[in-house]
């Protein structure tokens, strides 16, 4: 089973947070593999903007290929390259599971109306908890839920 990881992926702290999540996901359900797109590269660049094209393409390349995304609504907006890829799941058919520990409200559960409705299913779980392997473990469980869906 491949899992996009759909997020913020710019500070130091989104980047480790993305990574514990993958490994404690890819822990709790077998056969997982956690797409991270920021690890995605050209030769030995992450952000040489004449590569922009390519790694672009790279995302899609593996959202194309995933069985399940796993979008993080975190923020006071959506990240706008999260609501691109969710965009482009929801129209390829891709489960998409909406996770929010922000606790600052929006429209729906958080976030803009229409994000929120691209989500198959939604695991909001405050941020003042700071338990990822909590998150993880309910997250593992909404992911499976998803997929049986799908085969249904």
């Amino acid at each position: 089973m491949r899992i996009y990881l759909s997020g913020p992926l710019f500070t130091q702290a989104e980047r480790r947070w993305n990574r514990q999540l993958a490994a404690e996901l890819e822990q709790r359900i077998a056969g997982a593999q956690v797409i991270l797109p920021q690890d995605f590269k050209v030769g030995s660049s992450y952000n040489n903007p004449k590569n922009f094209p390519k790694i672009f393409d790279a995302c899609l390349d593996a959202l194309r290929e995933a069985d399940v995304v796993v979008a993080v609504l975190d923020g006071p907006d959506v990240d706008s390259g999260t609501a691109l890829e969710m965009g482009v799941a929801h129209e390829l058919g891709i489960p998409i599971i909406g996770v929010r520990t922000d606790f600052r409200e929006s429209q729906d559960r958080g976030v803009n109306i229409v994000v929120a409705a691209a989500c198959a299913t939604f695991l909001r779980e405050m941020s003042f908890g700071e338990d990822l392997t909590q998150l993880a473990k309910d997250l593992a469980g909404k992911i499976v839920a998803a997929l049986k869906r799908k085969d249904e």
